[in-house]
């Protein structure tokens, strides 16, 4: 999971579901029938992942347990929407993550069977062999691969979230200068934010005044009354807070590529290549045909599509 994240913000998070629960069975656009269609924060992706055929060719590399059980074994830590968190139901995961899952066993020819487990015991459960292959927006790196191997599937990183309509103007980082700008207390993103403003000063231009608190939800509170021009936070975060709060009227996420991004990855056991490399190849038929760009935006993070499902691409 992405050091970059605070646990406060998931609360809002969940919390935001509930307002769009409805959403999820009115079809990839979330709208019903004669009202004014609008892309939902939830989305139901069952039509475009019913329409993925099975790869034979993928599907023959599997490695025979994982082909005559016709299953795969994913462990993941479900609580961060909309990376993979539950439907309204308390029981049914649901995320972007989620649905690439599903579209790669698809591929595969394979169900996928998820079990929720302490984001500390994924890696464990990896070498144990409890589970097969591992998502739960795990920060692909150079430590973890001594452990470890990763198959990228998103590239996360600090995004700028800002008031709906953006009156700032704020366009990236380099339009920061002069504006106060909330982080969370002790993250990453107060880091860059602080770095960020003493470049502004070395150009000869304001500095940034940096706002810390100790929450999220604090920071949107700040950005919604106008004390605060810019809320710093992780891309996929700041995609489903802009999406979900006040039904998507509070917020939006200033376009452009993560700053500072890095891989999430799938992991799996280093004993594990050939699932790994079967993985690798149906998500990167995926990326190819389209449908890896769909499910990613139907979720409004196509930000942090990558183009190729790397090996251990992590830094």
């Amino acid at each position: 999971m992405s050091s970059l994240r605070s646990r406060a913000w998931q609360a809002v998070l969940l919390g935001g579901l509930l307002a769009f629960a409805t959403a999820c069975g009115g079809g990839p656009d979330g709208a019903g029938g004669g009202q004014p269609q609008k892309q939902s924060a939830v989305p139901d992706n069952a039509a475009l992942l019913g329409t993925i055929k099975t790869d034979p060719q993928l599907a023959g590399a599997l490695p025979p347990a994982v082909a005559q059980a016709k299953t795969l074994r994913l462990a993941s830590n479900i609580q961060s929407a909309p990376n993979n968190f539950y439907a309204a139901d308390g029981k049914t995961p649901i995320g972007y993550e989620v649905d690439l899952a599903k579209a790669v066993g698809a591929k595969l020819g394979v169900t996928v069977a998820y079990q929720d487990l302490a984001f500390g015991s994924l890696i464990t459960s990896l070498q144990s062999g409890r589970v097969d292959l591992t998502m739960a927006a795990m920060n692909d790196t150079k430590e973890r691969q001594k452990q470890i191997d990763f198959v990228d599937y998103f590239s996360s990183g600090i995004t700028i979230m800002v008031r709906k309509g953006n009156p700032d103007g704020i366009t990236g980082p380099d339009t920061l200068c002069g504006k106060n700008v909330a982080v969370v207390q002790g993250t990453s993103h107060q880091k860059f934010a602080t770095a960020q403003s003493a470049k502004c000063t070395q150009a000869g231009k304001p500095a940034i005044t940096v706002t810390a608190t100790d929450s999220d939800n604090q920071n949107q509170n700040q950005l919604r009354t106008g004390r605060v021009a810019a809320i710093l936070n992780d891309l996929p975060s700041a995609v489903y807070i802009s999406r979900t709060a006040g039904d998507g009227k509070f917020f939006e996420v200033v376009p452009g590529q993560p700053i500072e991004g890095g891989p999430y990855g799938m992991g799996f056991a280093k004993s594990n290549a050939k699932l790994r490399d079967a993985v690798k190849q149906a998500l990167q038929s995926l990326v190819a045909d389209g449908t890896y760009g769909k499910i990613l935006q139907s979720w409004g993070v196509e930000q942090g599509a990558v183009k190729e499902a790397a090996v251990n691409g992590g830094s």
